[in-house]
């Protein structure tokens, strides 16, 4: 399918602190506020009438919650999808892979990890400098196909605050 394609690049939410509580990183999960506030900016991001055709997804715990969060804000529903791309450890060679695999979407969201999601998102609009991505923060990235040819357009960027301060 030809593009555009619309990519949403979204940071988990606030997880429980690392240390003795949670030695396997993957499994620490959102915090209550993080959830909270999750809720609160996926209803802002729904309000923004961004939709969302598939949801792609770390299977860390909690980038996993966050998927969910933000996919209960829709209408219907995307699906979602983990995937190892998205880990901490992820390259972006294996992002632009999986994307390839989903070219019938053209409103993707990735949830991921920092540093790498502002590192995808500095890629992908042909930046050498990473993007800074807050918790729960959101780069809506336009692209012409994919895998991604050349550098994409930033249409937005979001901070959580923002988000959660948008009433219909």
């Amino acid at each position: 399918m030809a593009g555009p394609f619309t990519l949403l690049l979204i940071r988990h939410g606030i997880a429980e602190a690392r240390g003795e509580a949670w030695p396997d990183d993957s499994k620490r999960p959102l915090t209550d506020q993080g959830m909270t506030r999750l809720r609160k900016q996926a209803r802002g991001l729904a309000r923004l009438d961004v939709g969302v055709d598939l949801i792609l997804t770390s299977p860390f715990v909690r980038t996993r919650q966050t998927a969910e969060i933000i996919a209960s804000a829709f209408d219907p529903r995307p699906h979602l999808a983990t995937t190892e791309a998205l880990t901490p450890d992820g390259s972006y060679a294996a992002v632009v892979a999986e994307l390839s695999k989903h070219t019938r979407r053209t409103r993707i969201a990735l949830v991921g990890h920092e540093p790498s999601i502002g590192e995808l998102a500095a890629r992908l609009v042909g930046s050498r400098h990473p993007i800074p991505f807050k918790k729960g923060a959101i780069a809506c990235i336009e692209v012409d196909a994919l895998p991604p040819q050349g550098p994409g357009a930033l249409q937005w960027f979001a901070p959580p605050k923002i988000l959660r301060s948008i009433k219909r």
